[in-house]
């Protein structure tokens, strides 16, 4: 379980988190809902340890958690961007073996025989040769899942995950999301539109911004799931 207690973050004079609260319970959805600018990527960043909060505490099971402690941070909280972020130079399978061989010390034949199954897990069993260019949105999307899974994370965070797809891949993403859900992967979705957020999420949090600081509107909320 992931706890996020009185977080506050500040750009300047600019205060974008102002004393967040939230609970993604084991094997649960969570799902952020709110306006462009209320702050729910700069959250997903303090989680994920690529923004410093100024305040606040992470929890994971009940123990103190540092998103930017250690490389064991890559281990519990996985993360796929909005822009996918994979490498143009590297293959899909390059791109996806490359982490657990560089910081989880993994044999290259293990890493890539992990690969091989998340790919096929994913139905991209035949892209593992392609480069990102040769990709459409919704197999770049799948790559970028596929990544994060490989560094075997408790918790995993979308940022936007449908910003970018057509009606009918925004419908794969969703099933793909509810099925790592049945394998028990506990997740945080960020994301604007609401319909998306109903269809997947146990639970929703609502925000948005006021004085131009990130406002909770309501608790925790169930889901019409």
């Amino acid at each position: 379980m992931l706890e996020v207690k009185n977080l506050t973050k500040s750009f300047g004079s600019r205060v974008i988190l102002d004393d967040v609260n939230l609970t993604v319970k084991d094997g649960e959805i969570l799902s952020i809902v709110g306006p462009s600018g209320a702050g729910k990527t700069t959250l997903l960043r303090c989680i994920t340890g690529l923004e410093t909060a100024d305040n606040g505490q992470f929890l994971i099971d009940g123990q103190p958690f540092d998103p930017q402690g250690t490389a064991e941070s890559d281990r519990v909280i996985g993360v796929v961007f909005q822009e996918y972020n994979l490498f143009p130079n590297l293959s899909v399978m390059e791109n996806i073996s490359l982490a657990p061989i560089m910081v989880l010390k993994k044999d290259k034949a293990t890493a890539e025989k992990e690969a091989k199954q998340l790919l096929n897990e994913l139905g991209l069993n035949d892209k593992g040769s392609l480069y990102p260019y040769q990709l459409s949105g919704g197999q770049k999307q799948r790559v970028a899942i596929a990544r994060a899974l490989a560094m075997k994370p408790k918790i995993l965070c979308y940022d936007e995950p449908t910003s970018a797809l057509d009606p009918a891949m925004r419908q794969e993403v969703a099933k793909l999301i509810l099925d790592l859900k049945k394998d028990g992967m506990t997740q945080l979705v960020v994301t604007h539109d609401i319909d998306f957020a109903n269809e997947i999420a146990d639970d929703i949090l609502k925000v948005k911004a006021l004085d131009k600081a990130f406002k909770q509107v309501e608790d925790l909320a169930q889901s019409n799931n």
